[in-house]
């Protein structure tokens, strides 16, 4: 497999490779409407999604609707996600959210990154996963697993996770945006890994700037 001559061939032979080997993808946070995805969203900060099925799972049985969890203090809900990471902070992010979501929205969450994003918890990157996940928003998510593939690969050069949504956004089309965010993110999860990316096992190597560069 040659090496692509630019950055245009390089995005076009990796979506490529990810519509070949990874045409059906979602996300392995489970929620069964808009406001459980924006709370395993915001549970899943620094916290692994396996965790947070655990820990939603009984949270959802409690306080199922927005009007059910505005009700609820932050000490109520700290009790039910003490097992994830920073729970006092995002109990009361949930609490905050719930009753916004409950009195501002009329408990519909909304659809756009911008309305998101106004919501106690939900910073740029979990405004569009939610827009992404829910509403199939031409938006993408840049966590530590998509801002690290991104840069291995060559498909940004950003310095931050705003510089490399920028790049991918620029450089990925509108219809395959949504999908991308997951293609990356579970290629970062079990693939290309933080410390010790699995090379051997890539199918995208030899379109790898990192594996070339690193001599793997």
């Amino acid at each position: 497999m040659n090496s692509p001559k630019n950055r245009v061939e390089r995005y076009s032979r990796i979506i490529e490779w990810f519509e070949r080997e990874m045409p059906v993808v979602q996300t392995e946070l489970a929620y069964s409407d808009p406001f459980q995805l924006a709370i395993a969203v915001i549970l899943s900060a620094q916290c692994t999604d396996k965790r947070v099925n655990i820990v939603t799972k009984e949270l959802f049985k409690i306080y199922p609707t927005p009007e059910a969890m505005a009700q609820a203090g932050s000490e109520q809900i700290f009790r039910l996600i003490s097992s994830v990471t920073y729970p006092n902070s995002k109990s009361r992010h949930l609490s905050s959210m719930a009753k916004m979501v409950a009195e501002v929205f009329s408990s519909r969450m909304p659809d756009e990154p911008s309305e998101l994003m106004k919501l106690p918890g939900i910073g740029r990157k979990s405004a569009n996963v939610i827009a992404s996940v829910i509403y199939n928003k031409p938006v993408i998510a840049v966590d530590t697993h998509v801002f690290r593939v991104s840069r291995r690969l060559g498909l940004s050069e950003g310095k931050d996770p705003l510089a490399v949504e920028k790049d991918l956004t620029e450089n990925i089309p509108e219809d395959k945006r949504a999908i991308a965010h997951h293609w990356l993110i579970l290629h970062g999860r079990y693939i290309c890994v933080a410390r010790k990316p699995k090379c051997s096992l890539c199918g995208l190597k030899e379109l790898c700037l990192y594996y070339h560069i690193s001599g793997r």
